[in-house]
């Protein structure tokens, strides 16, 4: 198993605010197929509106390992990161350790910071005293994409 870490392969992209429509049926489906006669008062979704609430401050980054799978993160996922969101106790981050990203949840007690990962094989993260500690960005979607 490996530790949950952004390729490095991959560079960091502002989000453009572009519009992205797809269609959408306006129907919520339990794992049925929708009724072909829904097709008639289809309307656009706008990805970009759904995903990103600050495009300038915004950016998609993939993710690498398991470590935060109880999360719904897994390997391969593509990470919806803004920048402009103050993290808080529980959200999902991005941070910098060591001049490293990871992907962890953020714990806040006592004025203590803990990086979690979500699952259990995995240890958490405590800083060191002295340590660097950069809370980069909040995660506020996944990405997946299923096999076709």
């Amino acid at each position: 198993m490996r530790q949950l870490t952004l390729s490095s392969d991959i560079c960091l992209a502002h989000v453009q605010s572009t519009p992205l429509h797809v269609r959408g049926l306006g129907v919520t489906v339990h794992a049925g197929f929708p009724s072909p006669a829904e097709d008639i008062g289809a309307k656009r979704i706008d990805l970009t509106a759904q995903l990103i609430k600050h495009p300038q401050a915004t950016f998609l980054l993939r993710a690498r390992g398991d470590s935060m799978r109880e999360a719904g993160i897994f390997d391969g996922d593509v990470l919806v990161v803004d920048k402009a969101v103050t993290a808080k106790n529980g959200h999902v981050v991005i941070a910098v350790i060591d001049g490293e990203f990871v992907c962890k949840q953020l714990q806040i007690r006592a004025g203590r910071m803990k990086l979690k990962a979500a699952n259990p094989c995995y240890p958490d993260i405590v800083p060191k005293e002295g340590q660097v500690v950069e809370v980069w960005g909040v995660v506020t979607a996944s990405i997946k994409t299923m096999p076709v």
